[in-house]
This record gives C-alpha cells, sequence and structure tokens, in this order.
C-alpha cells in the first residue's frame, strides 16, 4: 500500500476509535479540513478515496484548437453567424464545446470582420392632439438684448400666436395670455409650458384657472415634450428674423403678418399642405364649445404649481389626499357648477 493512503488509512481509523477530530489532528500534523476531506472520501469510495486525485486542469490557456474545429467556426461564419450562434450549433451538431473567447480568438486570427446588421432606421413617433385647443404649448425665445419672443401654438391645427415683449416675467406673460385667449379661434382646455419662472408665477396661474384652463408644466430636461413650439420658433429664426430686426421700426406690425401668414396662407407639410385654419375648420365639427370645456373643467384638481419638480410632485400627492379627504362623492362637480353660476 502506499505511504500516503496509508497514512490517511491511519487517521481515519484513528478519528474513528477516539471520535476526537482535534486530538486526531494534534497527534498527526493535519489540520481538520484536510481530516474531514479524507473522512468524507472514505465514506464514499472506501480505500480507493484515499488515492491522490490529478490537479491537472480541464482546459488548458495553451490548449491549440483543431483545425477541423477551425474551418467548422469559418464556415458558419461563412453563413452570417454570429460567435453565440456558432458556439450552440457546435453544440448542437457537433459535440464541440468551445467557450466564446475561443470562438472570437478564432475569427479574429483569420481576420474575419465583425457582422453588420442591417437596421431600418426607426421613425420618430408623431402624435397629435385631436382637437383643437385640447393643448396649446407655449413657450418663450430670446431674439435679442430686451427682445423676447412669446410663442404659443396649438398641438392639433398648428394655430399660433405670437408677440414680442421686453422681458420675460409674470406680467407680460399675463399680456400674452390674454392676447392668446382672445386671438385663438376655439376654447383652450390646457396649456403646455416648459419650467420657465415666468410661467410659474401665481398671477398667471390663477389667470388659467379663472378661464377654466388646465396648467400643465413639463418636466425638467424634457424639451422634446414642447417639440411643436420649438420646432416653430425654429421656423421663425430662418424663415422671418433672418430678414427681420428685432429692434426694427414697426416689429410688433411685422410679427403680425407674419402670423397671419403663417396661420391663413402658409402651407404645413405635417398638416398634409393644409393651412392651420384649414385644420380648424375640418375639425370644426368635433371641437367642444367654451360652455363644454368648463362644464368638463374639475377645479378641485387643479393647484397652483411649484416651479421645482420634486417639490411640486410632493406637493401634488398631499393635494390628491386633501382632495380624497375632502370630497369623497361628487363634490367636485357641485364646486364647478357653483363657480359656473358665480361667472355668470
Amino acid at each position: 500500500m502506499d505511504r500516503e493512503i496509508a497514512a490517511r488509512l491511519r487517521w481515519v481509523r484513528m478519528y474513528h476509535e477516539t471520535g476526537n477530530a482535534g486530538l486526531v489532528c494534534a497527534r498527526c500534523g493535519i489540520s481538520r479540513p484536510t481530516l474531514r476531506k479524507w473522512l468524507r472520501r472514505y465514506q464514499e469510495a472506501g480505500e480507493a478515496g484515499l488515492q491522490s486525485q490529478s490537479r491537472r486542469p480541464l482546459r488548458s490557456p495553451n490548449w491549440k484548437v483543431s483545425e477541423a474545429d477551425r474551418a467548422t467556426v469559418l464556415r458558419l461564419r461563412a453563413e452570417r453567424k454570429g460567435a453565440r450562434r456558432i458556439q450552440n450549433e457546435l453544440r448542437l451538431h457537433e459535440q464541440r464545446e468551445l467557450s466564446l473567447a475561443t470562438i472570437h480568438k478564432i475569427l479574429s486570427e483569420a481576420g474575419v470582420k465583425p457582422l453588420v446588421r442591417s437596421r431600418r432606421p426607426t421613425q420618430p413617433k408623431r402624435y397629435s392632439r385631436p382637437v383643437p385647443g385640447d393643448r396649446v404649448q407655449m413657450d418663450t425665445m430670446k431674439i435679442a438684448r430686451g427682445a423676447y419672443q412669446y410663442t404659443a401654438i396649438d398641438d392639433c391645427s398648428r394655430f399660433r400666436v405670437l408677440a414680442i415683449y421686453p422681458r420675460r416675467n409674470a406680467r407680460n406673460t399675463l399680456l400674452f395670455l390674454n392676447r392668446v385667449i382672445e386671438e385663438m379661434p376655439f376654447p383652450i382646455q390646457r396649456i403646455q409650458t416648459d419650467r420657465g419662472g415666468e410661467f410659474f408665477a401665481e398671477s398667471v396661474q390663477r389667470r388659467l384657472m379663472s378661464e377654466c384652463i388646465k396648467f400643465r408644466p413639463i418636466p425638467p430636461c424634457s424639451p422634446h415634450l414642447n417639440g411643436k413650439v420649438e420646432r416653430s420658433q425654429l421656423t421663425d429664426l430662418n424663415e422671418f428674423w433672418s430678414d427681420h430686426p428685432p429692434t426694427g421700426d414697426a416689429i410688433d406690425q411685422r410679427i403680425e403678418e407674419w402670423q397671419f401668414d403663417y396661420n391663413w396662407r402658409r402651407p404645413h407639410g405635417s398638416l398634409g399642405g393644409k393651412t392651420p385654419i384649414d385644420r380648424i375648420a375640418e375639425l370644426s365639427e368635433i371641437t367642444p364649445l367654451a360652455g363644454e370645456v368648463e362644464s368638463a373643467y374639475d377645479e378641485t384638481k387643479e393647484r397652483i404649481r411649484h416651479r421645482e419638480w420634486r417639490v411640486d410632485k410632493a406637493l401634488a400627492e398631499h393635494h390628491r389626499r386633501v382632495v380624497e379627504l375632502a370630497s369623497p362623492n361628487g363634490a367636485s362637480s357641485s364646486t364647478t357648477e357653483r363657480k359656473r353660476r358665480t361667472k355668470k
């Protein structure tokens, strides 16, 4: 019997006689994990389990790929199959197991270029509100020092209202808001803006509430949500402001003429070559009247919004809970009716 096997057998028998692992380890000069290992192997395979097992690695970094495997990998790649697909093909049909790293190494050594997958260009998802006045996007744009353009565009018809003011503040926002309400040829249900401070003044929001208009500011860092007004302002820069200095004489009259041309004469690709006023006429039968918009307005769901996004979200949750506690059944509709009677 081999000396190593005899020594291990002696450890096992000594443990069975004494039942004290600490005593066996102390006398034989071995560790407890070593004793446990040989006890387990002896229980599983008897004296044969006490033989030393090979420490040779299953795979070696210097292991050579056979020419047959190399040819198979290159053949599968010629069929426009990727590394993982090649690995699965070898496992399924050739009963060969090659790692992804080995397959990539074979392809790299052969100078095979990566696969180029042809993809269709993704078309942007275009959206539009169903009727005029459902949502009006509003924004401001600095033209020059002391010249700010206010823009309001209807999401559905692209009908616009423009104005120039020396500053963008709450006072000028109120003036522009009055102009939008007067010039839009349909009742406005909601106004959408970015989180500019000129839109969040309490006086501006109170004015919207008095007209039964919902205020819906977009989240921060999301200009794409106000894409229609942003794109229309780019049109202004290219087609109007490139020929008209903002400090020139009669600039207010010039921008009114440009607004009329935009709404009544200029064809729009997004409308199939029609003008905004044509689109409004097409949808006049389904466009709600002012009374219908007022009756659908629920003032209990509206509140003064905060400019800071996180604060506004917390206030929204608080407002929702207060409304649920204060008016669990039908109070919102009665409040709206009471407001309408007061306005009349």
